[in-house]
């Protein structure tokens, strides 16, 4: 089971924004695991995306103080943020941790680690990540959980395009124009044979 945080963050005296965070954490109780759940940001832009991040994470993990991320990953960091009427500090490292990793260091809790889904993601490889990252008996590190989303997504795409061509080769024979041939089953009756779309990714 996962908690997806539905948080729509308010930006100063503002309207709250119409885009809620992209979060879910694994439950509490969850066991031991190398992430703690899987942000899924809307740019690359830091200053932007992080404020609204500590401000959903400081009542459930405590005061978060200082960020980690990978350099790799965000073209832009800042030394810092304001978030939740505080400032926290905003590390970065060239070498030795994760690139697709968010480590958040609390005050109280100590150090909480995210799988970072880049913003380009599609939404059904978001979700299959998402659930993976919580998923109880998670094994993998954040680059090896990427590695899988997109060999299962290459995988169904290439599903899809040689589906695409039999029904290509299909038309080019003139099969839309002609029955297709029946055939029985074992126990008698008539079927035809129909292609089926493959499944989405």
């Amino acid at each position: 089971m996962t908690a997806t945080i539905p948080f729509t963050p308010a930006v100063g005296d503002r309207a709250p924004s119409s885009s809620p965070l992209r979060l879910t954490l694994a439950p509490a109780g969850a066991p031991p695991a190398l992430i703690d759940g899987a942000w899924w940001p809307r740019s690359r832009n830091l200053t932007e995306q992080l404020p609204a991040l500590v401000e959903c994470l400081d009542p459930l993990w405590g005061r978060i103080t200082r960020i980690a991320v990978s350099r790799t990953f965000w073209p832009v960091i800042p030394g810092e943020v304001p978030a939740h009427g505080h400032m926290v500090r905003v590390g970065w490292s060239n070498a030795g941790q994760d690139p697709h990793e968010l480590l958040l260091l609390s005050y109280t809790f100590g150090c909480w680690s995210l799988l970072v889904i880049p913003p380009e993601t599609g939404p059904a490889t978001a979700a299959r990540l998402m659930a993976t990252a919580t998923d109880p008996s998670r094994s993998l590190p954040p680059s090896g959980l990427i590695r899988v989303a997109e060999r299962f997504r290459a995988a169904a795409e290439a599903a899809a395009d040689s589906d695409s061509l039999r029904e290509a080769v299909w038309d080019s024979e003139g099969g839309h124009d002609a029955p297709r041939p029946a055939s029985r089953t074992p126990d008698g009756p008539v079927t035809r044979h129909v292609p089926t779309a493959a499944a989405g990714v």
